[in-house]
């Protein structure tokens, strides 16, 4: 109707009072809730986990316990493991009580803990090794450690090494009877049986007494921020202290496992300990190859007999104890054979054995390091001067230098002089022979002194003056790899000596340059002369020495492998090349007589003095075949008289066995296995009679 309007209802007061008044009640019975549930929680944190809150505040927590990771192998490059680690079960006991609380008499509260000693003798006896030394409840109660004196509460203690399986089963079925017992597996490292490049190869040490190893120092260091467990170093953990067990320390030691162990603020257990196990290391594959290096060193061994028993230029050698030969490929930078003799067995370091004045005596690596294996009785160093082997590398900076040409002649009188007119020194060829008008392959051939001092020695010289002379030639050398490390990445390795630099010894820079000429002025190791002749083969490139050629997992996947790395490189005319290789054609060479291969070769005799004696030192370089190169061989026999006759012999035997196993012409000739079919044939004969 037009006019009116219409209103809705409104509640009276009397409804909204009640409205408010339900709302009230709400919020008094929600609050009332909250305050009942927080008194709860409170009592039992209080009266439930307090006890527990309160000691984790005061120091209960997880402790991890090490144990030992399993190491790698090293492989040869056949296939066999020359380092290897083998399990072997441990017997650990965790203390699940604390025996160290003593009596009202002042007495060790131990009866248990004797009682358990006892039983686990009794045991050992029954299933154990009967040949191994029995161990008393004497020693077992040691072990446990009850005072704690050598480990925490916490720490699970080592009993028994090596259980035999019916240890283990028993240990295993009655754990209700040896409570916190553990059995363990460790590994035990071991070594081939026939010591193959054993200063190579390296050996183990406990990481407590390595230290002094400036990796090892740094991993100490930095132990107590490791938050990995599997990476943390004990004291009593075995680490690579040399040879490639050090160099590849990181992927042969896997990861170490460890117990977790709840402890309570006494540094007790408490609680079952869980084990997580180590992970094993890596494998690493050598390029050194057991036939080529057991024959290598047989061959050294052999011929340091000969010179004690056979008159080699006019007497006896009884003082050349000592050999080191390097065999390394040309194409691949491979070293198939570095032996440093005599050797020893490297299981000693890890069996408990003796170590002897000659096991370490022996541990030298001659073939990189300033003091080799069994050091010679005139205490002679393992590297020496070079003497005539370095003729080549003369020639080619002559050469180079445009100090002569390829087909100049020189007119060699059996000697050069040097210093001031009228006060001249002499210094004479070997033996003091005249040779006559001579090319410069000829100079290397029939190793001419004269030839290096007036024609390369003084010539530079007069080309640069003394000083800057000196530090051409210097140039030169390290170019070669000779005065610098080969690049291997063995410990320990030395880059060599240059005599050469102390022209105050020599008298004056011409005098440094004119022994230097000739071999008489620089100290390099035999892996260095190896390195120069692969150089000298290839015409001017510098490889690595490459002492393993891939790394593998357990199940055999390739991980990382090694190629041919060229380190640097020298550009010269081929002729120049040409002129050095033709020059490296020494005749008379002992052993080689029947040699079916072309070789490019060079004899050296290097004069040192010992005691106001005269000593010479056997050198020798050669590569095969030579146009077509696959193998270079350095060879050094300390006091062994002349390179010809005491070294040479050594490089054909690594030559041979080199050709049996992969074929200096590329196809190998493996007698053994046609002795091997040989011997299949007679036997096979046999049966049929």
């Amino acid at each position: 109707m037009k006019g009116f309007k219409i209103y809705k209802d409104v509640p009276d007061e009397t409804e909204m009072k009640r409205r408010y008044n339900g709302r009230i009640n709400i919020f008094f019975f929600s609050a009332f809730l909250i305050f009942c549930v927080i008194i709860v929680r409170m009592a039992i944190l209080q009266f439930v986990e307090g006890p527990e809150l309160a000691s984790q505040e005061t120091g209960g927590e997880q402790k991890h316990f090490p144990l030992q990771p399993i190491r790698g192998s090293i492989i040869d490059a056949s296939g066999t493991k020359l380092a290897y680690s083998t399990a072997s079960n441990s017997l650990y006991i965790t203390l699940m009580k604390d025996y160290s609380k003593k009596t009202d008499k002042g007495k060790a509260n131990r009866p248990e803990a004797e009682k358990m000693a006892k039983q686990i003798v009794q045991a050992f006896n029954k299933y154990g090794d009967p040949k191994a030394e029995p161990i008393t409840v004497k020693k077992v109660i040691e072990d446990l450690d009850l005072e704690y004196n050598k480990q925490h509460g916490y720490e699970p203690r080592r009993i028994k090494t090596d259980l035999t399986k019916e240890e283990i089963a028993y240990f295993m079925e009655n754990r209700a009877k040896f409570p916190g017992v553990q059995i363990v597996e460790e590994n035990v490292r071991h070594y081939d049986p026939d010591t193959v490049a054993v200063q190579t190869i390296g050996y183990l040490r406990k990481f407590g007494g390595s230290k002094s190893v400036k990796d090892y120092e740094v991993i100490d260091q930095s132990n107590k921020d490791q938050e990995n467990p599997g990476l943390i170093y004990t004291e009593e953990e075995s680490v690579g202290y040399d040879g490639l067990e050090r160099m590849y320390q990181e992927e042969l030691r896997g990861k170490s496992g460890y117990l977790s162990i709840p402890i309570n603020p006494q540094n007790m257990v408490d609680g079952v300990p869980t084990m997580v196990a180590p992970e094993k290391g890596l494998n690493i594959h050598t390029t050194i190859h057991k036939d080529i290096q057991l024959a290598t060193e047989q061959a050294i061994m052999d011929r340091l007999q000969y010179l004690h028993t056979h008159p080699v230029s006019g007497k006896l050698h009884k003082d050349a104890v000592t050999g080191y030969a390097v065999a390394m490929e040309i194409d691949t930078g491979h070293v198939v054979a570095m032996a440093s003799m005599p050797d020893y067995d490297p299981n000693v370091w890890g069996s408990g054995g003796k170590i002897t004045q000659d096991v370490v005596d022996s541990s030298g690596n001659g073939t990189i390091t300033i003091y080799g294996s069994g050091r010679s009785g005139h205490g002679f160093e393992s590297m020496i001067f070079l003497g005539s082997v370095i003729k080549p590398l003369t020639v080619l900076i002559g050469l180079n230098e445009g100090l002569f040409g390829p087909n100049d002649t020189y007119n060699d009188q059996g000697y050069a002089s040097i210093g001031r007119e009228g006060s001249e020194t002499k210094i004479r060829n070997s033996s003091g022979h005249r040779i006559g008008p001579i090319k410069p392959q000829q100079a290397i051939q029939q190793s001419s002194n004269a030839f290096m001092i007036d024609w390369v020695g003084k010539k530079l010289v007069s080309k640069y003056g003394g000083e800057k002379g000196v530090t051409v030639w210097d140039e030169y050398m390290e170019q070669f790899g000779l005065g610098v490390v080969t690049g291997s990445g063995l410990p320990k390795e030395h880059k060599g000596l240059k005599n050469y630099t102390d022209t105050k010894a020599a008298g004056s820079n011409l005098a440094a340059l004119a022994y230097a000429s000739f071999g008489q002025q620089g100290k390099y190791t035999p892996l260095q002369l190896a390195q120069y002749t692969v150089m000298l083969a290839n015409e001017g490139k510098r490889i690595k020495p490459q002492l393993v050629s891939k790394i593998t997992d357990q199940n055999g996947k390739v991980l990382k492998e090694f190629g041919r790395e060229v380190l640097n490189e020298v550009d010269f005319p081929k002729q120049y090349w040409q002129t050095i290789k033709q020059g490296m054609n020494t005749q008379g060479i002992a052993g080689f007589e029947d040699f079916k291969y072309d070789f490019a070769r060079k004899t050296g005799t290097s004069e040192q003095s010992y005691k106001g004696v005269n000593l010479d030192n056997g050198v020798f370089i050669a590569f095969a075949p030579r146009d077509n190169p696959k193998l270079a061989v350095a060879v050094v026999v300390p006091e062994g008289g002349f390179g010809s006759q005491s070294a040479a012999p050594i490089a054909r035997k690594i030559f041979d066995a080199y050709d049996e196993v992969y074929g200096l012409d590329g196809t190998p000739h493996p007698k053994k296995a046609e002795e091997q079919t040989e011997d299949n044939s007679e036997d096979e004969t046999e049966d049929n009679r």
